[in-house]
Protein backbone atom coordinates (compact mmCIF):
# COMPACT_ATOMS: atom_id res chain seq x y z
CA UNK A 1 0.00 0.00 0.00
CA UNK A 2 2.98 2.40 0.76
CA UNK A 3 4.36 2.09 -2.60
CA UNK A 4 0.51 3.91 -4.24
CA UNK A 5 1.06 6.55 -2.11
CA UNK A 6 4.49 7.51 -2.67
CA UNK A 7 3.92 7.04 -6.49
CA UNK A 8 1.27 9.12 -6.24
CA UNK A 9 3.02 12.10 -4.13
CA UNK A 10 5.67 11.71 -6.57
CA UNK A 11 3.53 12.60 -9.63
CA UNK A 12 1.77 15.24 -7.78
CA UNK A 13 5.50 17.02 -7.11
CA UNK A 14 6.22 16.43 -10.62
CA UNK A 15 3.17 17.93 -11.52
CA UNK A 16 3.78 20.56 -9.33
CA UNK A 17 7.50 21.34 -10.16
CA UNK A 18 6.51 21.54 -14.09
CA UNK A 19 3.63 24.39 -13.08
CA UNK A 20 6.38 25.97 -11.11
CA UNK A 21 9.11 25.99 -13.44
CA UNK A 22 7.52 26.61 -16.86
CA UNK A 23 4.57 28.82 -16.01
CA UNK A 24 4.61 32.35 -16.34
CA UNK A 25 1.19 33.11 -14.81
CA UNK A 26 2.19 33.89 -10.97
CA UNK A 27 -0.99 32.40 -9.81
CA UNK A 28 -0.28 29.08 -11.39
CA UNK A 29 3.08 29.05 -9.76
CA UNK A 30 0.83 29.86 -6.35
CA UNK A 31 -0.97 27.16 -6.87
CA UNK A 32 1.67 24.64 -8.16
CA UNK A 33 3.64 25.22 -5.06
CA UNK A 34 0.74 24.14 -3.28
CA UNK A 35 0.52 21.21 -5.13
CA UNK A 36 4.13 20.23 -4.41
CA UNK A 37 3.47 21.03 -0.42
CA UNK A 38 0.55 18.37 -0.72
CA UNK A 39 2.71 16.30 -2.47
CA UNK A 40 4.91 16.32 0.63
CA UNK A 41 2.53 16.15 3.39
CA UNK A 42 0.93 13.00 1.62
CA UNK A 43 4.26 11.32 1.71
CA UNK A 44 4.51 12.55 5.71
CA UNK A 45 0.89 10.98 6.28
CA UNK A 46 1.69 8.06 4.08
CA UNK A 47 5.21 7.17 5.86
CA UNK A 48 3.57 8.39 9.22
CA UNK A 49 1.14 5.39 8.72
CA UNK A 50 3.02 2.41 7.18
CA UNK A 51 6.88 2.86 8.03
CA UNK A 52 8.09 1.05 10.68
CA UNK A 53 7.39 2.35 13.79
CA UNK A 54 3.90 4.04 13.01
CA UNK A 55 3.27 7.15 14.66
CA UNK A 56 1.65 10.25 14.91
CA UNK A 57 4.76 12.25 14.02
CA UNK A 58 4.36 12.63 10.26
CA UNK A 59 0.69 13.60 10.80
CA UNK A 60 1.46 16.50 13.46
CA UNK A 61 4.33 17.81 10.72
CA UNK A 62 1.78 18.02 7.85
CA UNK A 63 -0.56 20.01 10.28
CA UNK A 64 1.85 21.88 10.67
CA UNK A 65 2.75 22.39 6.81
CA UNK A 66 -0.67 23.19 5.79
CA UNK A 67 -0.60 25.56 8.24
CA UNK A 68 2.51 27.44 6.65
CA UNK A 69 1.09 26.96 2.97
CA UNK A 70 -2.17 28.70 4.37
CA UNK A 71 -0.17 31.37 5.67
CA UNK A 72 2.30 30.90 2.51
CA UNK A 73 -0.85 31.66 0.00
CA UNK A 74 -2.47 34.23 1.64
CA UNK A 75 1.36 36.48 1.51
CA UNK A 76 1.54 35.82 -2.10
CA UNK A 77 -2.28 36.15 -2.73
CA UNK A 78 -1.90 39.52 -1.26
CA UNK A 79 1.79 40.49 -2.70
CA UNK A 80 0.40 39.21 -6.05
CA UNK A 81 -2.53 41.91 -5.58
CA UNK A 82 -0.49 44.46 -4.87
CA UNK A 83 1.54 44.09 -7.87
CA UNK A 84 -1.12 43.72 -10.04
CA UNK A 85 -2.33 46.54 -9.01
CA UNK A 86 1.11 48.66 -9.59
CA UNK A 87 1.66 47.06 -13.07
CA UNK A 88 -1.56 45.27 -14.08
CA UNK A 89 0.01 42.10 -14.60
CA UNK A 90 0.42 38.87 -13.43
CA UNK A 91 3.61 37.54 -15.72
CA UNK A 92 6.06 36.40 -13.30
CA UNK A 93 8.43 37.76 -16.13
CA UNK A 94 7.88 41.55 -15.92
CA UNK A 95 8.34 41.07 -11.67
CA UNK A 96 12.36 41.15 -12.17
CA UNK A 97 13.11 44.64 -11.28
CA UNK A 98 11.76 46.00 -7.93
CA UNK A 99 10.86 49.26 -9.12
CA UNK A 100 9.50 49.99 -12.90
Amino acid sequence: MLPSYLTLAAILFCIGLYGALAKRNAIIVLLSLELMLNAVNLNLVAFSKYGVVPALTGQIFSIFTITVAAAEAAVGVAILIALFRARGTVDVHAFDRMRR
